[in-house]
């Protein structure tokens, strides 16, 4: 079984949330951005559990760019990126019928409701397909979105308007705007002619090896929708399905019930086994009532959505990081079968971590034909000690490459298999840092893989964002000697003439080439940073490192300071190891003194910095461009970003929903009242709080008065 036991320590907790913010949004990025998903879906949950127990067990270590308050992931390139009049968020999950009672209990405490208060759920199948957001403005479908990272989606409007189930204009009695909400999906016969079909098509043009086939009925979806062609996705049998709702002007009813029924008058499916229900029991018989006839549904589905029925608790609930806390997809058990492990591969990824990978015997699992499921890490081999040649069971619970979950020869007479302790690319030591699971190559930019890896999430979407400069050219120029580091991309100008001489190269696209490097002169500070593939710093921590600092002179001066700290810092007389470092991590985050970005990060610029070839690299790098200063206008809210304190008994709305309120603000909330303290909102009975705050001077107000600045903000 997966290691449930959580780190000990600040530093263990900060370098774990580290790792799973990475890969959780590496995953994002594979399964919503280019639907070529890597893990099962029940694989990824358990990183999103793992990563929810950590920072329910360390809050205060948090990262701002945590999954929990992620969703989705950037815009495609090909399409144009439209923001959403209201983000797109995701769903909670939960895996057990105790966790569904509990999401009701958490409702009636937010709530502040009575024991025996009913509270009224839909419940609907979770189908497997495309989010997709439909705007009318006037009554006329306008402007269709996919989900995208939740904030900005891709604009698919010319491919929707060729799905039959879509209408291109409501009644009368519909709302002036109105952005109706569901899954684009293709029924699982469908996809099967589809497939068939595309075989087909290619055996005609005499190379059947170069069929374009699906996986399964999602990706099938998602790459019809989104081809760059409409005619394209006219000739797909794409369907839609609607759940919901995003901007309105008003809204037809006042429950979940009520605007799904008004959904389905003007035409739209929605599910059949869409209903209401009186309590969590009835909701779930209606859950084990779908489970049961999941097989004979005509489209995939993997689990049952739960919805507070009432609009006006939905309004009060509001949500949590990426998800509502009036919402929750029960999801299904995953699908499982045996077969023979091959061999075992190792992959080196851009930051050198390195992922064993195993070759299986091809065997079908829930429809789909599988031959490699992650191994994860060394110790997840060691828990399961496999080797190659042993039976293994599969668990899939969705579309993509499985995970293993036992196995069944374990006691065969058969030598174990070792984990390298060298890069299988360039033979560099591979070693385990302190506090993680994660091998890593010690190669950096030496590395063949993580040099090419590391050019690729340079120029991607979110850091330089080098439009042309796509995976496959930087493959080829890197074996042409052209590029080693990132300043080689500002120099390809001397190499245009024999550019144009490469097969597949004219000299508009070379020049487009060039014009589009030229634009990242000036590039933002802040994805500079993040392109630099430095560990545990994303995109959001190079924003607040940025936010703070403002150039990335000052981010090298930092990291020189922090080199400074820790050799001045060695450890006291009779200390252990663990006190010594937990007393640096405490110097470290105080020096950054950036809310949020703790010693994990300075320990990993001062490890960047240290390096010689990786200051090189660095300055050679702003030899060739010149970031301006990273400048952020300020909001506007009159508590955003400032400190608030509530105590008292509060008569309008419970502490979690005031709590809620101030932080959608943009403020930060805290239990105790400080010389940091800027506002304390005091309900009745307020004590020692109250009298604290009137001899520090701070602001106190009463909770009529907190109401006023909530509705001033809009």
């Amino acid at each position: 079984m997966p290691d449930t036991r959580l780190p000990q320590t600040d530093d263990e907790a900060a370098a774990e949330l580290a790792r799973l913010a990475a890969e959780i949004a590496r995953h994002d990025a594979l399964y919503h951005g280019e639907d070529a998903p890597e893990i099962s879906d029940a694989d990824y949950d358990a990183l999103v559990a793992r990563n929810r127990a950590v920072e329910a067990a360390f809050p205060h270590i948090a990262r701002a760019d945590s999954p929990s308050v992620r969703v989705g992931a950037a815009p495609a390139q090909h399409l144009a990126k439209v923001a959403h009049a209201r983000p797109m968020l995701s769903l909670d999950n939960a895996f057990s019928d105790e966790e569904v009672a509990e999401f009701v209990q958490r409702i009636r405490r937010f709530l502040s409701l009575a024991a025996d208060e009913p509270i009224a759920l839909t419940a609907e199948p979770k189908i497997d397909g495309l989010s997709c957001s439909l705007r009318y403005e006037g009554r006329r479908l306008v402007r269709a979105l996919t989900r995208g990272d939740g904030q900005v989606g891709e604009d698919v409007t010319a491919n929707v308007l060729t799905i039959a189930d879509i209408p291109q204009a409501l009644p009368a009695d519909a709302p002036e705007v109105f952005e109706v909400r569901g899954e684009v999906y293709m029924e699982k016969g469908a996809f099967a002619a589809l497939n068939a079909r595309l075989l087909a098509e290619a055996e005609a043009a005499g190379d059947a090896s170069r069929a374009r086939r699906f996986a399964n009925p999602r990706n099938a979806a998602a790459g019809s929708l989104r081809q760059k062609d409409a005619a394209v996705t006219a000739a797909r049998p794409l369907r839609f399905l609607a759940h919901g709702w995003g901007e309105a002007a008003t809204l037809p009813a006042d429950t979940q019930t009520g605007v799904v029924a008004a959904l389905a008058a003007w035409g739209f499916p929605i599910a059949e086994d869409f209903d209401r229900f009186d309590g969590t029991e009835a909701a779930l018989e209606r859950y084990r009532a779908i489970e049961a006839r999941r097989a004979d549904m005509a489209f995939d589905i993997d689990g049952v959505v739960y919805k507070v029925d009432r609009l006006d608790w939905q309004a009060r609930l509001g949500f949590v990081g990426r998800a509502p806390r009036w919402a929750l997809a029960h999801k299904f058990p995953a699908e499982r079968a045996q077969t023979t492990l091959d061999a075992i591969d190792i992959q080196v990824g851009r930051t050198g971590k390195l992922t064993p990978v195993a070759r299986l015997e091809p065997v079908t699992v829930g429809g789909v034909v599988v031959t490699n499921a992650t191994l994860h890490n060394a110790d997840e081999i060691a828990r399961l000690g496999v080797r190659p040649g042993d039976r293994v069971i599969l668990q899939r619970a969705g579309d993509v490459i499985p995970q293993i979950v036992d196995n069944l020869t374990r006691d065969a007479d058969r030598p174990a298999w070792h984990f390298p302790t060298h890069c299988p690319e360039c033979g560099s030591e591979a070693v385990r840092e302190e506090g993680e699971v994660d091998i890593r190559c010690t190669g950096g930019l030496v590395c063949p893989a993580q040099r090419i890896e590391r050019l690729k999430h340079f120029v991607s979407r979110a850091a330089l964002d080098i439009d042309g400069l796509g995976e496959k050219t930087i493959e080829q120029f890197v074996g042409l000697g052209w590029i080693a580091e990132p300043a080689d991309i500002f120099r390809l100008a001397e190499h245009r003439e024999a550019m144009l001489a490469l097969e597949g190269w004219k000299e508009k696209s070379v020049d487009n080439l060039l014009a589009g490097i030229e634009a990242r002169r000036t590039p933002d500070a802040a994805r500079l940073l993040f392109g630099l593939g430095i560990r545990h710093i994303g995109a959001v921590t190079a924003r607040d490192l940025l936010k703070h600092y403002t150039t990335l002179a000052a981010i090298e001066a930092l990291a020189d300071e922090l080199i400074a700290l820790r050799e001045a810092t060695p450890p006291a007389l009779g200390e252990d190891a663990a006190k010594h470092r937990a007393r640096l991590d405490k110097a470290i985050a105080e020096r950054i003194g950036v809310n949020q970005v703790g010693a994990a990060v300075g320990r990993a610029l001062a490890d960047f910095f240290h390096e010689d070839h990786n200051r090189a690299v660095w300055r050679d790098l702003l030899t060739v461009v010149a970031p301006p200063p990273y400048i952020v206008a300020a909001r506007t809210s009159e508590v955003s970003g400032k400190t608030v304190v509530f105590t008292g008994t509060l008569e309008t709305l419970s502490r979690d929903e005031a709590k809620a309120q101030a932080e959608s603000l943009g403020a930060k909330v805290s239990g105790s009242v400080s010389a940091r303290t800027d506002l304390l909102v005091a309900g009745a009975g307020a004590g020692s709080k109250a009298k604290k705050a009137a001899d520090l001077g701070v602001r106190v107000i009463d909770e009529a008065a907190w109401q006023k600045i909530v509705a001033a903000s809009g």
